[in-house]
């Protein structure tokens, strides 16, 4: 049975899902200000997998994945460069998706931009208004935490150290993994001379980052979810208050599972503009490395890890896979179609399930298929069973879309 880490109870625990018809999964995407790079997409690729072996062990599948389009760090980088926001976030998107598809990602079921939820955003604020969990103050509106029992319980925030002096904050994000003792925005409401904006029943402005998440998923999804997943960073703030808000207005948890994964690093240090150690998968590609490496780099570390890439990290990573295609290219060569079912087929099925049914252990499987591939004497191989490893492999990479 497949386990996974549950970060709200800090455990490793078996996966049931809510609806046992539908697997039902949300997922941060892009904000969509600037260029995803290998750190985002290393996220973006556990979360693949995540949706790949949950369909490859028999699960049905609906994904959501939200896409943030109208956030401040989005409003000021389109003033910066003298482009409109649907200019700027348009451009964003489709380089996006060209580069999830060219990393051989599934496109989910759900792509929502949070720019065109505005009404279900603002009805979800006028109900926590009447619920006195939000307040206006200076033409915007705010969230209280003090007024939500429990709030923090998904990073396991001590909420005696929360002062008791009302102190608001006022931007989308922050810089930084600390939390923000106090009110948290929820309505950007209107200044003279701002862009962008749109008139609603609560007047004109636009609904804060904060709020987006909850409107995109409470608009696809009337129950709780089996699984949410993000970056590590999101743990900090941004999950809480998507839980405070959804868990406000609805009667049941906002998910089941909370699945996080952490940071990638480059030479061990965080990729900033600042540095000028920021990747991009064409950074990768320009070096020689194959689409099918850079994703095998990506995924190969367990999610839960920190990721560090080198060169000579990369290099590894990349040899590791040219070795174990090299030996699936021998088979191919030497398959014949049989209907019976190998020795070494059926272990290969097996010991894939029991290391990626260990909460996504992807190293571990890959690990153990090419040990079987080496110890097989691939000349002395009968030519139904190398076909019939073939076809085990094939299935197998359904799920880490590296091999073939």
């Amino acid at each position: 049975m497949l386990k996974l880490f549950n970060t709200y109870t800090k455990q490793i625990e078996i996966f049931h899902p809510v609806n046992k018809k539908m697997v039902t999964i949300f997922t941060c995407g892009p904000s969509i200000y600037q260029r995803a790079h290998i750190g985002n997409f290393r996220t973006f690729l556990f979360e693949d997998v995540l949706v790949r072996y949950l369909r490859y062990s028999g699960f049905k599948v609906k994904r959501g994945m939200t896409i943030t389009d109208i956030e401040d760090k989005a409003v000021s980088e389109a003033l910066r460069r003298e482009v409109s926001l649907k200019n700027l976030t348009d451009t964003n998107i489709q380089g996006f998706t060209k580069e999830m598809d060219l990393l051989r990602m599934g496109i989910p079921e759900y792509l929502p931009r949070s720019s065109d939820y505005i009404e279900a955003a603002v009805d979800i604020i006028e109900k926590l208004l009447a619920l006195k969990r939000a307040y206006w103050d200076n033409g915007n509106v705010y969230f209280a935490p003090l007024t939500f029992p429990g709030f923090g319980k998904l990073y396991g925030l001590d909420m005696t150290h929360w002062p008791s002096q009302k102190r608001r904050f006022h931007r989308d994000t922050y810089p930084g993994m600390r939390w923000n003792r106090g009110d948290f925005i929820l309505w950007h409401g209107y200044k003279e001379g701002e862009k962008n904006f749109w008139a609603t029943r609560i007047g004109k402005g636009r609904p804060s980052w904060n709020v987006q998440d909850p409107s995109m998923v409470s608009s696809h999804f009337n129950e709780t979810l089996s699984c949410y997943c993000g970056g590590i960073d999101n743990l900090i703030r941004h999950h809480d208050y998507s839980c405070a808000i959804l868990e406000s207005i609805r009667p049941y948890p906002m998910a089941r599972f909370w699945l996080h994964c952490h940071h990638l690093y480059v030479d061990g240090k965080k990729m900033s503009k600042s540095m000028g150690n920021i990747y991009y998968i064409e950074t990768l590609t320009k070096k020689g490395y194959s689409i099918s490496e850079v994703r095998f780099f990506l995924i190969y570390r367990h999610y839960r890890e920190k990721l560090n890439y080198s060169e000579r990290a990369m290099v590894d990573a990349a040899e590791k896979l040219r070795a174990l295609k090299k030996s699936v290219h021998q088979l191919q060569r030497k398959a014949k179609r049989m209907a019976s079912y190998g020795d070494i087929a059926r272990k290969i099925t097996q010991v894939f399930t029991e290391r990626m049914d260990n909460d996504l252990d992807v190293r571990g499987a890959f690990d153990v298929l090419q040990d079987i591939l080496s110890g097989v004497g691939i000349s002395g191989l009968k030519r139904g069973d190398a076909y019939l490893v073939v076809k085990a492999l094939k299935e197998v990479d359904e799920v880490l879309q590296v091999i073939f």
